[in-house]
């Protein structure tokens, strides 16, 4: 867990005076927010998609001015001052303007040009930053060639070129690892503390509770300003951990999600985690012989969730709109034997072994650049095999590629569905491409229009749609044509809490079908809904077991109880220091 321990008090950075930003929509993007960002700490901007997150952090870069109220940055205002802004901040906005074709050093060099760096100061500089980024030895490689951490370390260089005192990032850490985020924290506190002050922009609220303070936003309203502690006392007593489960995981949270004081819950390995509604009374009444309730302590998190409303219950429209698949029977869904995929002298992935029973969810974990998409789309049919086997379904992916590929639904780790064609276009060419024709089409456009409610959305083209939609309709391609496995590569990358609760109460409903899913993320809350994980280092899994039994590999007496994320950590570090031995 990452932690922020300076002290408030320092000046006003920036100051919203009841700031309205509208795009003509029937509502604004920002409605009446004031608040005060500071120098020397670092602020988090939360909330779910389309809350008004970037809207806020355009407005305070000058790019945007506000339709009503006042804003100023650094004592100049938005309106009058914008280019003065511009000279006095550092910026990296959401999808960063690296050059993918240009090494580093390339890159540096045209930003430098960009900010006007005198040519006498760029050496030191260049210096300072490569030293800070850990890019030292990479100044060669291209920047599309680099992992998603190194990129974002990149992109974090470029905004330090002439060092800011204000310094905004839109949800650095989206696409990177735990190991990348925690370089990426650790460098902005190290500027934190020489003064300069720090927005940070994030769907993961283990950042957020880091955060000095944060602004909470939703649909353009500020809910919550203050340090983040303040939120999460408010749930002391609501929060109870449930051990001792007979059964599946997935179906016992699915029903007791549905109880009216219950809500929100996750899995959390072999255990499930409840947050109670403030009117509930006393711990959550459970049935069940073994069943155990504890109290356990509150997170940002579960004081997010609260603060809007609660998450999306238990049941999922689109499970119960399935066919349940045969009962297990001994053969593997997903097999891999010695995977193995070489691009010249370098091997991405090296004799990857697991195999995966109808009805599991397995999980590929591993820093950027570990090997883990490589094996991910060699059991897609997306990549072929250097050596080794893959079947899917019963399908050799080597010799029946096609037969596999029907068999399964997928989704791609980058937006992959068709940006200039319509919501409603791109579930008729998906039925399409699935072979669906007819009345049987017809009716499963219609079945996902309404589970999903894209019926308000079905004009507008994809590319324009908020970010959770743009999952939820990735995932409604995806499983048009009710596939027994679903590859889900990266699926809810900066999706905030609620939109990825939805999207695992809709997994977890179809593995309860029989459904069996292959999924990569770096959310380390979602890796808890696996059975199995498999972690992905240099080209080798360099552990396979279930959450639970990870987290008890590193388990430790200064840490009796670690997370998923320690787990992660921990193992890699204890790979790297077995290699170096070695």
């Amino acid at each position: 867990m990452m932690s922020s321990t300076r002290e408030s008090g320092a000046a006003p950075y920036v100051t919203l005076s009841r700031v309205t930003k509208s795009f003509g929509a029937s509502s604004p993007a920002l409605d009446d927010v004031s608040g005060i960002i500071r120098g020397g700490e670092i602020t988090g901007l939360i909330g779910p998609d389309g809350a008004g997150k970037t809207t806020l952090i355009r407005l305070m870069t000058g790019l945007l001015v506000p339709d009503e109220g006042s804003l100023s940055v650094l004592g100049f205002d938005s309106r009058s001052e914008a280019a003065r802004i511009h000279d006095a901040i550092g910026y990296m906005p959401q999808r960063f303007g690296l050059y993918e074709d240009l090494s580093v050093q390339e890159n540096l060099n045209l930003y430098a040009d960009l900010r006007g760096l005198p040519l006498h100061e760029r050496s030191g500089v260049f210096e300072e930053l490569l030293r800070f980024t850990d890019l030292k030895n990479f100044t060669r490689r291209l920047a599309g060639k680099l992992s998603g951490g190194m990129k974002q370390k990149l992109g974090l260089a470029c905004a330090l070129l002439q060092k800011p005192r204000l310094l905004l990032l839109d949800e650095p850490g989206v696409g990177v690892d735990p190991i990348s985020r925690r370089e990426l924290w650790k460098m902005v506190e190290n500027l934190t503390a020489e003064g300069v002050g720090v927005v940070w922009s994030t769907a993961y609220l283990d950042e957020a509770e880091a955060c000095d303070r944060v602004l909470l936003l939703n649909q353009g309203k500020l809910l919550f300003s203050g340090p983040p502690s303040d939120l999460t006392e408010r749930m002391g007593g609501r929060v109870f951990k449930v051990t001792g489960i007979s059964g599946r995981r997935r179906e016992f949270l699915a029903k007791v999600l549905d109880r009216p004081g219950v809500i929100d819950g996750v899995i959390q390995g072999d255990a499930v985690r409840l947050v109670m509604r403030s009117d509930a009374k006393g711990e959550p009444l459970l049935e069940g012989a073994g069943v155990e309730v504890a109290p356990t302590q509150p997170r940002f998190e579960d004081a997010f969730v609260d603060l809007l409303g609660g998450g999306p219950g238990g049941t999922s429209q689109l499970a119960e709109a399935v066919k349940a698949l045969p009962a297990q029977d001994a053969a593997p869904v997903i097999e891999a034997r010695g995977l193995t995929k070489r691009f010249g002298d370098f091997t991405a992935a090296q004799d990857i072994t697991f195999s995966i029973p109808r009805g599991q969810i397995f999980g590929l974990l591993g820093p950027n650049g570990a090997g883990k998409s490589t094996t991910f789309k060699m059991l897609c049919g997306l990549l072929k095999p250097t050596a080794g086997q893959g079947r899917v379904a019963g399908f050799d992916l080597r010799r029946d590629t096609a037969e596999a590929r029907n068999r399964l639904g997928y989704m791609a780790q980058k937006f992959s569905l068709y940006g200039d064609l319509t919501v409603g276009q791109n579930l008729e060419f998906f039925a399409g491409v699935y072979g669906l024709r007819g009345k049987g089409k017809s009716q499963r456009i219609a079945l996902m229009n309404d589970i999903f409610d894209f019926g308000p959305h079905a004009k507008m083209s994809a590319k324009d749609l908020p970010l959770g939609l743009k999952q939820r309709l990735a995932l409604a391609c995806a499983v048009m044509h009710e596939p027994e496995v679903l590859f889900l590569d990266e699926p809810t990358s900066g999706v905030d809490p609620i939109s990825r609760r939805e999207f695992w109460t809709h997994i977890n409903g179809l593995v309860e079908k029989g459904v069996t899913v292959l999924v990569t993320t770096h959310f380390m809350e979602e890796a808890e809904y696996c059975d199995r994980i498999s972690l992905i280092y240099r080209g080798q899994s360099i552990a396979l077991g279930s959450p639970d039994e990870l987290k008890v590999r590193v388990a430790s007496a200064e840490n009796p109880d670690p997370t998923m994320e320690d787990a992660f950590i921990a193992l890699v570090e204890q790979s790297q220091a077995e290699a170096v031995a070695a």
